[in-house]
């Protein structure tokens, strides 16, 4: 945290950071997305807009400016697969999301025939939504959760993916009910974690797991549901070579086959797209103002 005492007409700036804020990306929202997705709005949904423009301007406040590593925004032209949001971006494409999976899994997956990125799901005490970073459907009625998965300064157990992989695959089967489907037609479901570090520090390539009995090896609970944690900082040859070097992509962002090139490719051209450009500030803003409330309320 920096501290700045010399700086007597503190209002006067953040009135006009206010201001600079709003106006760049009003231009943006009108401008590149489609003006009448702000004009067709009620005037609850306008006065939301233009409130989630000005959330950061809460950071600057008696005399204080936050510049904890937590809300460095990082440069959109510096994101890399591995970041979230354009990870969520680039698996939007149903074809290459298709291939990032088989890739994964190793073996055919069926035509997706929904994919959503960033689903939520609305099941916690408190009404906070749970999002999912790709959510795939396929002509086989199996459902697939990627998830993109970076220390980010923290430690590998304060990330809870076993616990995590346990809700998220809660969250898939009681979405599939309140459809009005019975649990008897659940469908085949595989929970993916892609780690950017060794998520149980044992040195695999990745960590299978599926129910099974403990008192008859090989006896399996076959309930369909499958979790999977995948270490790209894993440095053996025992892996297929495709899987190699998706692993080296994820790590290094270095393409060297053809699906890793097709990624690159995604990525490069996203960081071109002024349109995720202006949701990837706005959805910034959003997150980092309910850290802050989450700050003030623990205080």
């Amino acid at each position: 945290m920096c501290y700045y005492p010399h700086i007597s007409n503190f209002s006067h700036i953040r009135h006009n950071l206010c201001r600079l804020m709003t106006l760049s990306l009003s231009i943006q929202e009108f401008l590149l997305i489609n003006p009448k997705s702000f004009i067709g709005r009620n005037k609850e949904g306008q006065h939301r807009f233009f409130v989630s423009l000005v959330y950061s301007c809460r950071y600057f406040r008696k005399g204080e400016i936050y510049m904890s590593e937590q809300r460095r925004l990082k440069d959109f032209e510096e994101l890399r697969y591995r970041d979230d949001f354009m990870f969520g971006k680039v698996m939007e494409d149903r074809e290459l999301c298709r291939e990032v999976l088989e890739c994964l899994l190793q073996r055919p997956v069926g035509e997706l025939t929904e994919l959503q990125t960033q689903k939520e799901f609305k099941y916690t005490s408190d009404g906070k939504p749970m999002r999912l970073d790709v959510y795939n459907e396929d002509s086989d009625r199996a459902v697939y959760d990627a998830e993109m998965e970076n220390l980010n300064h923290k430690t590998v157990e304060s990330h809870q993916l076993p616990k995590r992989s346990r809700f998220y695959q809660a969250a898939i089967d009681i979405d599939y009910m309140n459809k009005g489907n019975s649990y008897k037609k659940l469908p085949e479901s595989t929970v993916m974690f892609i780690c950017t570090f060794d998520p149980f520090h044992l040195g695999l390539s990745q960590y299978t797991f599926r129910e099974a009995c403990e008192e008859k090896q090989g006896l399996g609970l076959d309930d369909g549901t499958v979790k999977i944690f995948y270490n790209c900082c894993y440095e053996g040859n025992d892996i297929p070579e495709d899987l190699r070097c998706f692993y080296d992509y994820v790590e290094t962002g270095c393409a060297e086959s053809d699906l890793t090139r097709k990624i690159d490719a995604a990525v490069v051209n996203g960081r071109r797209n002024e349109i995720w450009r202006s949701q990837y500030m706005k959805e910034w803003v959003i997150i980092q103002d309910a850290i802050e409330d989450e700050r003030e309320r623990a205080e």
